[in-house]
């Protein structure tokens, strides 16, 4: 049996007195608190979304359906031990036993939610990431190069849409209370409801006993990315590890297997997709085809969750990863004995270098031949400090990947921490809440004397912020409909991965790297950013008053006329390459649509010193009072407190 508790902010604590009973317990308040969440990721992992929401989704559905996602998730939870299949099995059970159908969307769309497999958290997990990895940027890489030839590589930068994080520890001579301190926040495109739902897992099994507090992805059982755990604490960043190959498939195909599939479409007639398996990878779209390592072979890596809620060490968290598939994944762990450690985990694949940097053409191709074979690891001594913010950390890094994220966050970050002492969870809150965008100096050197009094810091109080915004978005427009790009313009791939292959977004990302050569191209930058510094004159927005926090609903992505639930529109401070991630698409728009989406600080001496926060709230229902109660809270840069006291809790759903 498991009962649930609540804190002030309506985080879920399910305590229960055997594992199954917890796993189910976790199953059905996550049913209650998210069903509308859950129906939609269902149906995103078994590309069935049109059927909902019209043929506006059928991209994904077929994206889905060609790429196995189901297929991949039945394959990996049939290889599942028995205990962690039982274990998945029992949060079904409990999904199940939770679902609701009186949600405002599912009213909307006037649909029930539908039962659960026992496979579906795997495919749930899995759609959720297949999109993280190399496929958009390899996709980029590739048309770039066919343009502009080496002049490409300029154009090299974290993709428009990728998952990215900062993490961080200190070792217990660092800290105020003796012990070690991580912080850290995961960013991804902020979605309603959120992508993660803070939880506390609590199983009193006298011969299985823990009480583990962290974030979980609806949907998928456990806290694989960011826990605490009482003894011991973890948090994660995208590695931007390259497990992901793109080969360009002669037609008709030498295929393996090939089968059709119907989706049904909301108001419209069925589709067929073909689904064709070649000797290299799945079909994703005509004439090109992804193998991953998921797929290859069988796992999504579900044998580390339940070791990493028994964890109550260092070791203990790094032997759990040791099953880690996909995503590849920076970590960063400590406990109470003081040790502090960086691990990779994750499964990179071993293959000829041109794998990595594009397309490869099928009679190219050569067989994956094995995988990296060791995990690259460091212990931080207790006076020591480790950042991970998805840069290139070193020469270890060429085994892992090809791009990586640019170094701005990591170095911020390390030149907040150097030198400090009697480190508290206030001083690392303040860490996550730094504003200033290290690419401001590169920029502005290409207008002299115009943004000389602003010190860079992307405040959402500052007019100077704002108007350095406006300036960056109109040299990113100009540089874009320069006409030695225009091939660049057109489109050549799914739509579904448009946001990977814009090249004003690419741009965008790109301008300090451009902004250093000068002429890229052999375009006259100084020229382009003073004509736009003349056409943005006079500009006297705050950056908070066009940078604002955006959460992306399906219905806003899918809903053709359908009208998300309302929320406020609150300026935050930040921007994408600052360590407070609020990121916006210069030249496209200011809105705040990406970056973290939480924030925690884990405190090794005092757990409940720790304290976390999410942009919306523990609900994603949005009659529910806790649906976006932390949305204020988290645009003004603050956490709430973790709360594990159960005097302090109230007993109910």
């Amino acid at each position: 049996m498991s009962r649930t508790y609540r804190d002030a902010v309506g985080i879920p604590h399910v305590r229960a007195d055997s594992v199954l009973d917890l796993a189910r317990g976790q199953g059905e308040v996550t049913a209650h608190d998210r069903s509308w969440q859950l129906e939609w990721l269902r149906r995103r992992a078994t590309g069935t979304t049109a059927e909902v929401l019209g043929a506006t989704a059928l991209g994904w559905d077929r994206f889905a359906r060609r790429t196995l996602v189901a297929h991949t998730a039945r394959r990996a939870h049939a290889a599942l031990g028995e205990e962690t299949r039982d274990f998945v099995a029992a949060y079904v059970a409990g999904v199940n036993a939770g679902l609701r159908a009186d949600v405002h969307e599912l009213e909307v769309l006037g649909v029930e939610p539908q039962p659960w497999e026992e496979w579906t958290p795997l495919a749930v997990f899995l759609a959720q990431h297949l999109l993280f990895a190399n496929l958009g940027g390899k996709l980029w890489a590739q048309r770039s190069r066919d343009v502009l030839g080496a002049d490409a590589a300029l154009l090299s930068h974290e993709g428009p849409r990728p998952s990215g994080s900062n993490a961080w520890a200190v070792g217990g001579a660092r800290a105020a209370g003796g012990l070690p301190l991580i912080g850290g926040d995961p960013h991804r495109v902020i979605e309603a409801p959120g992508v993660y739902q803070q939880v506390r897992l609590a199983c009193e099994d006298p011969d299985d006993r823990f009480d583990v507090v962290g974030l979980a992805f609806p949907g998928v059982p456990g806290v694989p990315h960011f826990a605490h755990a009482g003894e011991v604490a973890w948090a994660i960043t995208n590695a931007c590890g390259d497990y992901q190959d793109v080969y360009a498939e002669p037609t008709p195909y030498d295929a393996v297997e090939q089968w059709v599939e119907t989706v049904a479409v909301r108001d419209g007639d069925p589709v067929d997709v073909e689904v064709v398996v070649t000797p290299r990878g799945v079909v994703f779209e005509d004439g090109l085809s992804l193998r991953t390592a998921s797929n290859v072979l069988g796992d999504l890596g579900f044998e580390a969750i339940l070791p990493l809620l028994r964890a109550r060490s260092v070791d203990d968290v790094d032997r759990a990863l040791d099953h880690w598939v996909e995503p590849v994944n920076n970590v960063v762990v400590a406990d109470r004995s003081g040790a502090v450690r960086y691990r990779l985990a994750g499964r990179v694949p071993l293959r000829p270098e041109a794998h990595r940097l594009g397309v490869v053409p099928a009679q190219e191709a050569a067989g994956w031949d094995g995988w990296l074979a060791e995990a690259h690891r460091v212990d931080v001594p207790p006076e020591g400090q480790v950042v991970t913010a998805n840069e290139r950390r070193g020469p270890e890094s060429d085994a892992v990947g090809a791009v990586f994220a640019p170094p701005h966050r990591a170095d911020r970050i390390h030149a907040l921490l150097t030198g400090r002492a009697r480190l508290t969870p206030e001083d690392f809150a303040a860490i996550h809440d730094d504003a200033l965008l290290a690419t401001v100096p590169a920029l502005r050197a290409l207008v002299p004397g115009a943004f000389d009094d602003f010190d860079g810091v992307m405040a959402a109080g500052s007019q100077r912020a704002g108007a350095f915004a406006a300036w960056r978005s109109a040299l990113v427009r100009r540089i874009a409909a320069e006409p030695v790009l225009a091939p660049l313009h057109e489109p050549r791939h799914d739509p579904l991965l448009a946001p990977w292959l814009d090249v004003t977004a690419r741009i965008a990302l790109a301008l300090p790297t451009l902004a250093a050569h000068g002429t890229p191209f052999g375009i006259d930058l100084g020229r382009i950013a003073r004509e736009a510094l003349a056409e943005t004159a006079g500009t006297s927005a705050t950056w908070g008053e066009t940078h604002v926090a955006t959460p992306v609903h399906a219905f806003d992505v899918y809903g053709d006329g359908l009208v998300a639930p309302a929320l406020p529109h609150l300026p935050v401070s930040g921007d994408s390459d600052c360590v407070r991630c609020t990121g916006s698409l210069p030249g496209l728009t200011d809105d705040a649509y990406r970056g973290s989406v939480a924030r925690y600080v884990w405190d090794l001496a005092d757990r409940q010193a720790s304290s976390w926060v999410v942009p919306l709230g523990a609900s994603g229902d949005p009659a529910d009072p806790h649906h976006h109660d932390q949305l204020a809270l988290w645009a003004e840069g603050r956490l709430v407190p973790v709360v594990t006291d159960w005097s302090l809790l109230t007993e109910g759903r």
